[in-house]
Parts: C-alpha cells; sequence; structure tokens
C-alpha cells in the first residue's frame, strides 16, 4: 500500500512553498520553494508546485488524502486597496429606522495610506420591503459602480429572512452579495455592517483565485477536497472562502504558530515567526492560541483572529548610524534595499570595502549602514550578521552565514564608530532586543503568563537571530521550532477544520447552548470536516453578553494524539516538576484520565525566615508529556461521570465564594478522554454543570473525569 500524504501550499508575496508529509507519522517527506506567480495569478505557481512535488516524489494522486493553502491575497488586497466597491442596503422600521440608517452608512474605509475600501448607501423601510423596492435599490447602486452588495438589517441575527430576500435579488442582477448575519451573529449593527461590508469587497477577487485554485487542483486528478487556512489556525473549504473571504485574512500569521503547535511540546509560550523584513509575535497559553477581533486599518470588526503583534525587527534588518553611533535597527531590511546581507557573500566581495550611509527608500534618513566594495557593489550590515558574528546563529541553520565576511564587514563598521566590530554587533542586536523585549513583557503581562515557565519559541528563516539572544537577554527558556523554516507551511498541511459562531446572549439557557452547539457543527461539516472528528468548545463571556461556540475536527478519521509516542509516569512526573519549579521528588502523580495526567506538589515556603506557608501546586500533562495546565494554590477532584451530582457540585460549592451582593465561581477545567474544556467563563453554576453535562453525555458512568478549581 502507498503512503498517504498530506501537501501543504503556503503563498506569499515573494516565494510559495509547500511540504509533503507523511499523513500517519506527520513526518516532512519533501519540501519545495518556487517565486510566487504573480503576474499569471497565484494559481499557476500552486498548480506548478503540486505537480513538481508529485513528481519528483512518485506520488499518485490517490495518496493526497489532504491539500491545503494558506494565502496573503486578501490581506494584500486590504492593505493595496485593491478591493471592490460596496453597495449597502441598510434596513429598519419604526423606532430603530433612523439609528439603522445612521449605523449601516459605512462611507469609505481607510486601508492604508491613500487607499481606501469605498461604499455607497442605501436604506429601505423593512416594512416597504418588494422585489420591485429591492431591485431599484441594487441597480441604483450597480449604476454607481458597486460590484457587491451587502444587505445588513437590524436585528437581522434573529431572523435573516429580509437580508437573505436582498441578497437573493442583487444574484438575479448579476451581483455578489452578502449579508451581515453570514459573518457574524452578534448585535452591533454598525460593526456587523462594517465586517460584512470588508467580507464583500473581497469576495470578486477571492472568488476569481478559488476558482482558479481549485480548477487547477482538480486537474491534478487529486480527489481531495482544496482546503484553505483561515486566520484562526484552522482551515475552510473553498465554497466557505467564496462566501467569506475576510476569514483567510491574516491566515499566513496563524499558520506558523498553526505548525508550532502541531510539532513542538509547547504548554505557555511566546512563538516568532521570523523573516528578512518583519517578526509576527503570537502567544500560546495553556496549549492554546490567543485570539482577539481584528482591524482593518484603524475599523475594528467581529473577525476573530490569531492576536499577533508585527515588528520590523528581522534576519535582514539594516543598521542605522548617526552622529558616529549606532542609533536604531531596521525598519527597513535589506531586502526593501535590494541589498545582498553582508553574511551571505564570500569575504573577497568585502576586502577593501568602505562604510557608506544610504536611503532604502528616497522618503527614508540617510542612516542606514552599507559597505560598499572596490568594485562598487553595496553590501547592507544586518542583525542576521551581528547575530552570526556574536554566536548566537547555529552551525547548519538557515541563517546561518559566512563568519569571517560578517567579521569583515563589521570592523568596517567598528572602525568608524572607533570600537571593534563585534562591539558594534553587540550594541546593534541590543538595540533591536530591546524593542522585543518590551513588546514580550506587555504579552506576559496582559495575558498573565509566568515568567519562570514560559518559553519563546522561533520559527521561519531568522528564527535564530531574534529568538536565540532574546531568551539569554530575558533569562527565558528559548528553542527553534522543528523544521523552522517551513513552519507556515508545515501548519497548513497540518491544520484542523476550525468554526466559530457567536451570539448575543444574555444568561445563556440549556436551550441556547445546546442550539449554538448543533448549529456550529452543522457549519463546520459544510466547512469539510466530518461529523464524527468534531470537538466542540463553549465559552460565555458574561461582560460583553457573548455565547461562544468553537467548533474543531478533520477532514478524515484522525487523531495526532493517537500516533503520539507516550511518555513514562516518571518522565512525566520529571516534566511537572520542572514546570512546577520543585524537585522530582516533591511530585507525585494524584490520577489518569483519557490523556490526561494529574501531578501535585505540595509546596512550602518561608516568610520572614521563618513562617511556613503550605500550598497545593498542580500541573495536567498530556500523555506526550505537554503541561496544558500549570497552577499554584489550586484544588482538584477526581470524580466519575455519574457522581456528577453527588460529588462535582459540592466540590464547585465548596470552592465558591460567597458574599451579602452574589456568589463567585472559582475558574474551572475539566480533563477527560482527549478533551480539555475550559470553563473560566461561566458566571452561575447552572452554566456550568450544563456545558459539562452537554460535552460529557456519550461518556460511560463509570468513566472518571479530573476538575481543577482555583481562584
Amino acid at each position: 500500500m502507498s503512503t498517504k500524504v498530506r501537501i501543504g501550499i503556503d503563498v506569499g508575496g515573494t516565494f510559495t512553498d509547500a511540504v509533503v508529509i507523511d499523513n500517519n507519522t506527520y513526518e516532512i517527506l519533501a519540501e519545495k520553494k518556487i517565486p510566487t506567480t504573480h503576474d499569471e495569478g497565484v494559481a499557476v505557481g500552486v498548480v506548478q508546485i503540486i505537480s513538481s512535488l508529485m513528481e519528483d516524489n512518485n506520488l499518485l494522486p490517490e495518496d493526497v488524502v489532504f491539500i491545503a493553502h494558506g494565502t496573503t491575497q486578501a490581506t494584500n488586497a486590504l492593505l493595496e486597496g485593491d478591493v471592490a466597491k460596496v453597495g449597502i442596503v441598510g434596513m429598519g422600521t419604526g423606532l430603530d429606522a433612523r439609528s439603522a440608517k445612521n449605523e449601516t452608512e459605512i462611507g469609505n474605509l481607510e486601508l492604508a495610506e491613500s487607499k481606501y475600501l469605498k461604499s455607497d448607501h442605501t436604506f429601505i423601510d423593512s416594512k416597504e420591503l418588494s422585489e420591485d423596492v429591492v431591485n431599484r435599490a441594487v441597480r441604483e447602486l450597480k449604476d454607481n459602480g458597486a460590484e457587491v452588495i451587502v444587505a445588513s438589517e437590524a436585528y437581522s441575527v434573529d431572523d435573516p429572512s429580509n437580508e437573505q430576500f436582498v441578497i437573493d435579488c442583487a444574484s438575479k442582477n448579476d451581483l455578489y452579495a452578502t449579508g451581515g448575519h453570514e459573518i457574524s451573529q452578534l448585535y452591533g449593527l454598525k460593526m456587523r455592517t462594517r465586517t460584512a461590508v470588508v467580507n464583500g469587497s473581497l469576495i470578486p477577487k477571492m472568488m476569481e483565485t478559488a476558482n482558479m485554485t481549485e480548477r487547477a487542483v482538480k486537474e491534478t486528478k487529486i480527489k481531495s477536497e482544496l482546503m484553505i487556512m483561515r486566520c484562526d489556525g484552522g482551515v475552510m473549504n473553498v465554497e466557505e472562502v467564496r462566501k467569506r473571504p475576510i476569514l483567510t485574512m491574516l491566515s499566513g500569521l496563524a499558520a506558523g504558530v498553526a505548525g508550532a503547535l502541531m510539532y513542538e511540546k509547547i504548554s505557555d509560550g511566546i512563538f516568532f515567526e521570523a523573516g528578512g523584513t518583519s517578526v509576527d509575535i503570537s502567544v500560546i497559553k495553556n496549549g492554546r492560541v490567543m485570539i482577539k477581533y481584528a482591524q482593518v486599518g484603524q475599523h475594528k470588526t467581529y473577525l476573530q483572529s490569531l492576536d499577533v503583534r508585527t515588528m520590523g525587527i528581522a534576519g535582514g534588518s539594516m543598521i542605522r548610524v548617526k552622529n558616529g553611533k549606532i542609533v536604531d535597527v531596521g525598519p527597513r531590511s535589506a531586502h526593501i534595499a535590494k541589498k545582498e546581507y553582508e553574511c551571505f557573500v564570500t569575504p573577497e566581495d568585502l576586502q577593501g570595502g568602505t562604510l557608506e550611509l544610504v536611503r532604502p527608500l528616497k522618503e527614508d534618513p540617510c542612516e542606514y549602514a552599507v559597505v560598499r566594495s572596490q568594485s562598487g557593489k553595496e553590501y547592507s550590515l544586518t542583525l542576521a550578521g551581528a547575530a552570526n558574528l556574536l554566536g548566537y546563529v547555529p552551525e547548519g541553520d538557515y541563517a546561518s552565514g559566512d563568519l569571517e565576511s560578517a567579521k569583515i564587514a563589521w570592523e568596517i563598521l567598528g572602525d568608524c564608530l572607533h570600537i571593534s566590530g563585534r562591539e558594534a554587533a553587540r550594541i546593534a542586536l541590543d538595540i533591536a532586543m530591546s524593542k522585543l523585549e518590551n513588546l514580550v513583557n506587555e504579552l506576559i503581562d496582559e495575558y498573565e503568563l509566568d515568567r519562570s515557565f514560559v518559553a519563546l519559541v522561533g520559527g521561519g528563516g531568522s528564527a535564530a537571530v531574534v529568538v536565540n539572544p532574546l531568551g539569554e537577554k530575558m533569562d527565558i527558556k528559548s528553542k527553534i521550532a522543528k523544521n523552522a523554516p517551513y513552519i507556515s507551511t508545515i501548519g497548513v498541511a497540518l491544520a484542523m477544520v476550525r468554526e466559530q459562531i457567536e451570539r448575543t446572549v444574555v444568561n445563556p439557557t440549556d436551550e441556547d447552548i445546546k442550539k449554538i452547539r448543533v448549529d456550529v457543527i452543522e457549519q463546520i461539516v459544510r466547512s469539510g470536516a466530518k461529523e464524527e472528528t468534531v470537538d466542540v468548545a463553549i465559552e460565555i463571556d458574561a461582560q460583553k453578553n457573548i455565547l461562544r461556540a468553537i467548533a474543531t475536527g478533520a477532514t478524515e478519521l484522525r487523531q495526532k494524539d493517537l500516533n503520539a509516542v507516550s511518555k513514562s509516569k516518571d518522565e512525566l512526573a520529571n516534566i511537572s516538576a520542572q514546570a512546577l519549579g520543585v524537585k522530582d521528588e516533591a511530585v507525585h502523580i494524584v490520577g489518569s484520565s483519557g490523556r490526561w495526567n494529574l501531578f501535585e506538589a505540595k509546596i512550602e515556603r518561608k516568610i520572614l525566615g521563618f513562617i511556613k506557608l503550605k500550598s497545593n501546586s498542580i500541573a495536567v500533562t498530556d500523555r506526550e508529556g505537554v503541561v496544558r495546565l500549570r497552577k499554584d494554590k489550586a484544588e482538584y477532584l477526581i470524580f466519575k461521570k455519574k457522581n456528577r451530582v453527588t460529588e462535582f457540585n459540592q466540590f464547585l460549592d465548596e470552592n465558591t465564594t460567597y458574599s451579602d451582593a452574589n456568589a463567585t465561581l472559582p475558574k474551572v477545567f475539566v480533563f477527560y478522554r482527549e478533551k480539555m474544556l475550559d470553563l473560566t467563563g461561566m458566571q452561575t453554576a447552572g452554566q456550568l454543570y450544563s456545558i459539562l453535562d452537554i460535552e460529557t453525555e456519550n461518556m460511560e458512568p463509570e468513566e472518571e473525569i479530573i476538575a481543577i478549581a482555583y481562584k
């Protein structure tokens, strides 16, 4: 039997990367890189790279069980203003009509400097809705240049029929159309309309690309459905991309951290994807990526995407010199300046060179340092050169350069500054790392990560340039992800189908929770997941009255963890001891359930040298040795499913804080089978019991569950 494989393709601005991964072992079998085909369309490059990989590796179409690609096209379209004009049909009636008219009139959205998403607007009283009225409004918008119609009505999340009526009329007039309810089910008409407008503006271009790419993949005779990367780290099928192209925005940023999570043993970490010009930084907490609402330009949307912070610090970042001192690093890179890196050329290229200061772009200050060779060619001083010279880049690393070349170039700079080349490299590296350190500290504080436990994880070609010196400076553990240069492409190949529904619900009932769970399963199956693989997490945000259902699933029956190598109990105890900062003998296993193991350490701390404070610290690891939860002063309970009412209810009550005003629940996590259930957002015991019962309804009465509670 031939090997079954997964193919991941990452379409970047400069290169299109692809990997072939064994579907059973997750081993990389092949990788390839070609220039992105902008002129002929990215689909041409996609089919070229697929065909080449299959031919080179003797793969048959039936060997491919999963194929997906991530694309920067939606992001680039917004940055470059390459979007369609949108016609908005706003609707409302009665007392809400005036506010609905104002809130659905979005105007022109500034995407970047001098780049706008243009929209036109008309308003119809919902009571006067008819085919003639809508057709007249749609034709008027079309005559004014609209290529896409957005239907947006007050309270359409409760009844979307009027929006759907307008969408149908627009389609009969040969226009693309979408509605606010298709993008978000949250109240907030203005933001819902704005999100739908951004989505609508992307539809024509993404339809063209999606159709071409899907057709191209079919020509390879691959039967597996083409999947596209989403901005939250999951994938969806092409049909869903046609309806909701906005979900592919920022998907390239999500792919790298998705790959790191699949390949690395990360519990709490800061992930860096470092290229030549910039580094994208995101947070992993309890083994999950952190998500937030995205902005388009300065405009908030209801698009949930990876929380990523981007800085102009990377391998190719140029060194700035002013008044005889190194004053900054970046934001311009050698790529922008169209210069070669000093550490990727031969020593002969640099011998006898002189230092020059240049402007990478005409509006830039003349402060960027290059070495002009005797032949007149200019080579950039870079952060990669500094990191190589100071020994942060291991031999054989993707960013490893010629040490002698780096030494010559940096000594030319050092001579001009009256310091040694190594001193100059150290100054430049410290400036860059200080910028990154400030941002990492902000993320650690914002997400309440434990500095003694968090790890810095590097991906991308310049991972070692950034992560190794930053880890040393911050005294935080650091490591380079396996196959770091291809980590985004790996993330695409290993991604799961993902869907999310959010609704505005005050104090959700059992019925509300069951309904959103059914709806998100229906949605994820439409997006390409097999229903038997689907896992659903329910979250309640009481402050914003948001009920959220997040579903993940696979396109075929697979479960990565079943193929993983399990650690022994001694190995897991050692990992837990390290996580809790205690000696191995201080940790003991309390119990196990499914893939989960609960370890406890009783820790004594001395106050003023003699008063002893005792506390319980716990760590929950999975069978692979990933610490998925680590807490001090936590309580735990291991109970059988049949004893939920008699044992768990009492446990929750004992850890609830009661006051005259209200009862404050503890934060609760529950572990069973393959599932880690986060119940920290629950506001009432009833909500918590309801979700726990729904999630565990298929368990046998005698199966055990681990519960953790903390304040």
